[in-house]
């Protein structure tokens, strides 16, 4: 049956169909639709977003806030201000989207909800482009934010690099911290990154114009850090600046305070940092005056702070307060997949502190980097590849430039290439080479600081210079 040619020639009926034919054509084109409302619930999901999504049934996504089931989605943010976003770059599970994203509105004009289109999930050919306007985006974006103020973070999740499922987890829990207010607490090991994710956080937070305030807390000397962190009033103590002196929750105001090596912070400390956790207030050292601040606070540390906590060495109610949420970053040896990117990124960086000029790494030299065991992660990296680029005289690195810095040439396992060729040494032999070996590896990941390198073993400096010498291993000149 025909439609009459009166409604056919109707303009609000053309333009009913119009709209419906758009839907029904974008959806059927489209990679991907997914529809919220009002309160940014999910309503609708077509089949193929189901899958990219990772759900196995619709009814799986439908009623939930959108930011579950789309980590990074703006969505709510198209709900909120009836603004349609025409097209963007969406991430979403180490993948790159094209995506555009429009307000629904009822008969009298008034947002309703909100419809999103994946439109494009192949970007394989674009990848150079968009990195490069990415990266330019975000180069800008800093470098105005570090010209008005001193302490700006530098690093964004573009710089966190790596697809392995360990960094893709830490991102996306990262990305979730950034939209709201919580405690964070990074934990891993030495040299995973822990900083560089505190400041993409910041970055990626409605804090970033704020300041961000880095702080070693086992740097400072337990007779400093009470007003290190909280400040002084003027004259508070012998010795103390007549004006008095800001502490680093203040200077931190409406920004973001990173922690590092939390779980150094001595036991008289930590019931006031609790308090400023809780009631949001400071008293400097020396005052009766309380003052209110708003500080986002970012924990990092690389030791066991239940383990602590059991030992009475850490409060257990601090532990609870800064583990809202927790990330965890893995070490380099789980992410070697990820070295030919992460090494990239790092040259990148390397280039453009120093006069180095086209700095490439080879096939060759990954392979030799991918059979170390890299006990101070992407940070000993870091330092090896800057060595080797001063080192060399083209600039493009091979397994030989990486045979005289890495501390077993480019074969850092000695030991399991032992058991491969089906050779057994006395357990004697097997047990000093190990020890020999770690001590090499720690000394290395600590660029020759013996303080640091101790550390990193847990044993004591005195005890770390008689193994040196038992093996008659070098300190090196940067060893103190």
């Amino acid at each position: 049956m025909s439609t009459p040619s009166s409604v056919v020639s109707d303009p609000a009926y053309i333009r009913a169909r119009a709209m419906e034919t758009l839907f029904e054509r974008l959806e059927h084109l489209c990679e991907g639709a997914i529809a919220i409302d009002r309160s940014g619930r999910v309503v609708y999901v077509n089949e193929k977003y189901v899958t990219a999504i990772g759900l196995s049934h619709e009814s799986e996504a439908l009623g939930r806030p959108i930011e579950e089931v789309i980590p990074n989605s703006l969505m709510r943010r198209v709900v909120e201000t009836g603004e349609p976003i025409i097209l963007d770059i969406m991430e979403l599970g180490g993948q790159q989207l094209v995506v555009t994203r429009m307000p629904i509105e009822d008969e009298k004009g008034n947002v309703i909800g909100a419809i999103g289109f994946v439109l494009y999930d192949r970007l394989e050919g674009l990848k150079p482009l968009l990195a490069r306007v990415t990266q330019l985006e975000n180069d800008l974006r800093l470098a105005r934010r570090q010209l008005s103020n001193a302490r700006a973070a530098r690093f964004t999740f573009a710089d966190f690099v790596g697809k392995t499922s360990g960094i893709v987890q830490a991102k996306e829990l990262a990305g979730r911290a950034a939209r709201q207010n919580v405690t964070v607490l990074l934990t891993g090991e030495t040299g995973t990154g822990k900083e560089m994710l505190a400041q993409a956080i910041h970055n990626a937070s409605s804090r970033a114009e704020k300041p961000f305030v880095s702080v070693n807390v086992a740097a400072i000397p337990d007779t400093l850090i009470e007003s290190e962190f909280f400040g002084t009033a003027p004259g508070a103590y012998t010795g103390a600046d007549r004006k008095g002196r800001e502490g680093k929750f203040r200077v931190a105001d409406g920004g973001t305070l990173f922690l590092d090596e939390i779980g150094e912070m001595p036991l008289q400390l930590q019931a006031k940092l609790l308090r400023v956790l809780q009631e949001r207030e400071i008293e400097p050292l020396g005052s009766d005056k309380i003052s209110k601040v708003d500080v986002r606070v970012v924990a990092a540390t690389n030791v066991d702070l239940r383990k602590r906590v059991s030992d009475g060495a850490f409060r257990p109610d601090l532990y609870y307060r800064l583990n809202v949420l927790s990330i965890d970053l893995p070490p380099l040896r789980d992410c070697l997949d990820d070295l030919p990117e992460i090494s990239a990124r790092l040259l990148e960086d390397i280039s453009a502190t120093g006069d180095y000029v086209s700095a490439k790494i080879t096939p060759s030299a990954l392979s030799a980097l991918a059979r170390y065991d890299w006990p101070g992660n992407v940070r000993e990296l870091r330092n090896v590849l800057e060595r080797a680029l001063i080192l060399s005289d083209s600039g493009r690195l091979t397994s030989d430039d990486f045979t005289r810095i890495l501390p077993v040439g480019t074969d850092a396992r000695p030991a399991s290439t032992l058991r491969a060729a089906g050779i057994v040494v006395p357990y004697a032999e097997a047990e000093a080479e190990f020890e020999k070996h770690t001590l090499e590896q720690a000394l290395a990941a600590s660029n020759g600081q013996i303080s640091e390198a101790a550390k990193m073993l847990r044993i004591s400096r005195a005890t770390f210079y008689k193994k040196l010498a038992k093996f008659g291993l070098a300190a090196g000149p940067a060893a103190v």
